[in-house]
């Protein structure tokens, strides 16, 4: 077993956020999206559209699809009936990223836990983390907590489940939200670059600790490959 280099020798766990870090499920949430566009007559948008906007989830893809926004007459509505089509189809084309899963046993073979801390609701978050056998030690989701993501209490929720002080754990996630709640619960994060970072992000001004352009990097950067 390869040890930790020195500035990461007090790391015991990894938190990961879920869609544009661990998995892309992207296609998913567009192809629901554009089926309620089809159903009104709408033709449907490329997924190069929505993409940036996956880890925003149903905002993200209602904002693209009809230009709507939480607190318009007809969100709530909307919102509901992308979360029901969705649930049909979100384990159609998902996945995990490539690089995944060799980082995922990285991590296990130095004896770190990692877990997963995502703004998707358990509905939707736990079923997916089971088909696609990801074997989180902790799923904090959107809703096990009273509030969601840059709020660190998710991110504190799961430092607990875990056994673990905060100040022992890395949060890799690819939106600024993530690093914002990371770094509010006393954590260190890191940005997944390869995730979909939103529209025209500059994820250097989010003063990450660390900045990943694939999975592996993670690995080489903890000194363990």
């Amino acid at each position: 077993m390869k040890p930790l280099v020195p500035r990461w020798s007090h790391l015991r766990a990894v938190l990961f956020d879920l869609d544009g870090t661990l998995i892309d499920s992207a296609g998913d949430l567009a192809r629901a999206a554009n089926a309620m566009r089809r159903d009104r007559g709408l033709h449907a948008l490329p997924l190069a559209q929505y993409r940036p906007h996956g880890g925003s989830g149903a905002r993200g893809m209602l904002a693209q699809a009809f230009g709507v926004a939480p607190g318009d007459p007809a969100y709530d509505g909307l919102k509901r009936e992308f979360l029901d089509r969705y649930e049909t189809l979100m384990f159609d084309s998902t996945s995990p990223f490539a690089g995944v899963q060799a980082e995922l046993a990285g991590l296990a073979q130095a004896g770190l836990a990692w877990g997963i801390v995502t703004n998707k609701a358990e509905r939707f978050a736990l079923p997916l983390v089971a088909a696609l056998r990801l074997d989180a030690a902790v799923v904090v989701g959107g809703d096990s907590t009273a509030h969601t993501k840059p709020h660190p209490a998710p991110l504190l929720e799961a430092a607990r489940r875990l056994g673990f002080t905060p100040q022992t754990c890395l949060y890799v996630g690819d939106d600024e939200r993530d690093i914002v709640a990371g770094r509010a619960a006393g954590m260190s994060t890191a940005v997944a670059a390869w995730g979909y970072l939103g529209q025209d992000a500059e994820f250097a001004h989010w003063q990450a600790d660390l900045e990943l352009g694939s999975p592996g990097e993670l690995l080489k950067s903890l000194g363990l490959a």
